[in-house]
C-alpha cells in the first residue's frame, strides 16, 4: 500500500502551476497539520491498514517544506507502526525554503527520498516560469540534502517552453547531471486553466524529435527511463506503485485515494478540509474502469499490459504491433517500445 500527504501551502504560485494550494492560508498550517494528523488516523483505522504495510509515503504540494519538521513529527509517530521496515518515505521540496534545519529535520523524521522542483538552471527561464528560487539555490539544497546522508534525491525539470533552445537544455541536464541524484523527471510544459500561462498559450512548444533528443541524451547519462516521464539509477516505489494500479491512501485537502476498487476525495477547499477532515465523495471504479486504467497506465512505463487482461480482438490488435516492433511481447507481458506513443498505441488496442 502506498500513503500520499498533500500540503497546499506555497510562498508563491508557479506561472504553469493548477496544483490545488494557496499562497495566502499560512495562518492556518497549524490546523491544517492537525486536521491531517485526524484523517491519517480515521483512514489507517477506517481502510484496516496492516502494520508494516505502508511500503512508501508521498509528501506533495503545494510545498511541503513550508512546514517545520516539528508538525510532522506528530503524523510520522502515528504512521511509524504501520511503515514496512525498509519504506521509500519521499518529500518534495522548494529549493527557496529547504533551509538546511528544515531538510536536517526531515531526514531525522525519516525521510529518505527528496524529490527537489528545480525546473532549470537558468535563472532568467524560472523567472519566466514563476519560480521563486535561483540555479544556486537548487544547487545549495541538492548538495546539503546529500552531505546530511539522505539516500536517493530526484530532481525535476520542466522543457518544451518558449524560453528554451538546445544549448539551454543540455546546460540543464548538463549541471544536474553533475549533481548527487539517482533519480530524474522531465515533464513537457503544459497549459491550464486557472493559471498564468492560460492567456498565454504561445509559452509552450513541443516537438516530437526535441523530446526524444531530450529522453536519449538522459539515458547517456546512464539514467534508465522507467516510465514516461521518469528516469534514474533507482526506480522510485511510490511511481511505480500508481503504474502498477496498487491501492493508496490520499490524505490532504485535495488529495486522492483508491481503495478496494474504490476513489475517494476528500474536500479540496482548505477551510471545508478543516471543518472536516474525514470527509470523502466515494467513485466506484467498475471494471472497465480499472482495465482501461492498467491499459493506459501500463503502456506508458515499464509495467506494460498482461495478455490475460484483453479481450482476444486487443490481443491480435496487440501482436500487430509487436509485428510492427511498437511493442514487446514477453512472458505473458506486451511492453511499449516507445513510450512517447503510448496514447496512441493503448487507443488501437482498446475495444
Amino acid at each position: 500500500m502506498l500513503l500520499y500527504m498533500h500540503i497546499p501551502f506555497c510562498d508563491s504560485k508557479c506561472h504553469y502551476c493548477s496544483f490545488n494550494s494557496y499562497v495566502d492560508k499560512f495562518h492556518l498550517k497549524q490546523r491544517y497539520m492537525r486536521a491531517l494528523h485526524i484523517q491519517l488516523q480515521e483512514d489507517l483505522q477506517r481502510f484496516q491498514v496492516m502494520p508494516h504495510s505502508i511500503t512508501s509515503l508521498f509528501i506533495g504540494g503545494g510545498t511541503p517544506s513550508t512546514i517545520t519538521p516539528e508538525l510532522y513529527e506528530p503524523l510520522f509517530k502515528t504512521l511509524h507502526p504501520y511503515l514496512c521496515t525498509d519504506a521509500e518515505m519521499t518529500v518534495e521540496v522548494n529549493p527557496n525554503s529547504a533551509t538546511h534545519s528544515w531538510l536536517q529535520g526531515m531526514h531525522h523524521l525519516g525521510i529518505n527520498r527528496m524529490s527537489f522542483g528545480v525546473q532549470s538552471f537558468h535563472n532568467e527561464k524560472l523567472r519566466h516560469l514563476g519560480r521563486s528560487h535561483n540555479r544556486d539555490d537548487a544547487i545549495g539544497a541538492i548538495t546539503a540534502a546529500s552531505e546530511l546522508g539522505v539516500e536517493h534525491i530526484s530532481l525535476d525539470l520542466i522543457y518544451a517552453t518558449a524560453f528554451d533552445t538546445p544549448t539551454l537544455i543540455n546546460e540543464d541536464l548538463k549541471q544536474a547531471f553533475a549533481l548527487p541524484i539517482d533519480h530524474l523527471s522531465a515533464y513537457a510544459l503544459t497549459i491550464e486553466e486557472g493559471t498564468v500561462f492560460q492567456h498565454q498559450p504561445d509559452v509552450a512548444i513541443e516537438h516530437l524529435e526535441q523530446t526524444r533528443a531530450l529522453f536519449a541524451t538522459i539515458e547517456q547519462y546512464g539514467f534508465t527511463q522507467y516510465e514516461i516521464s521518469n528516469f534514474g539509477t533507482y526506480t522510485s516505489r511510490h511511481n511505480l506503485g500508481y503504474w502498477q494500479h496498487r491501492p493508496y491512501l490520499g490524505i490532504g485537502a485535495g488529495a486522492v485515494g483508491s481503495i478496494n476498487h474504490q476513489r475517494y476525495y476528500p474536500h479540496r477547499d482548505i477551510e471545508a478540509y478543516l471543518e472536516a477532515p474525514c470527509f470523502t465523495t466515494l467513485e466506484t471504479l467498475h471494471s472497465s474502469d480499472i482495465k482501461r486504467e492498467q491499459l493506459f497506465l501500463g503502456l506508458r512505463s515499464i509495467v506494460g499490459i498482461a495478455n490475460h487482461l484483453l479481450k482476444a480482438t486487443e490481443q491480435q490488435r496487440a501482436r500487430v504491433l509487436v509485428d510492427d516492433k511498437k511493442l514487446t511481447f514477453k512472458q505473458g507481458v506486451f511492453y511499449n517500445n516507445d513510450y512517447l506513443l503510448s496514447d496512441e498505441i493503448a487507443l488501437f488496442i482498446e475495444d
